[in-house]
């Protein structure tokens, strides 16, 4: 997401999973290895989690924590 409010609101509407199960608070625990599941603008996005970054930091950084699932 672009900004953390956005995110934020997306899980309060739950339109987040967590493992296939619906996610409504912003502060549930991500751990790697767990599976999001994410409506984007282009369409649904299923994501594995790799790591977790050590700070928030530029996208390409981001990018590096996670990969799509197929």
């Amino acid at each position: 997401m672009k900004t953390r409010g956005r995110a934020q609101k997306l899980i309060a509407d739950g339109l987040i999973r967590v493992d296939g199960t619906r996610c409504i608070k912003p502060d549930t625990k991500i751990d790697a290895g767990q599976v999001l599941t994410l409506p984007l603008p282009s369409g649904i996005a299923v994501v594995r989690v790799l790591t977790l970054p050590e700070r928030r930091g530029p996208a390409a950084e981001t990018r590096a924590c996670y990969e799509p699932v197929k």
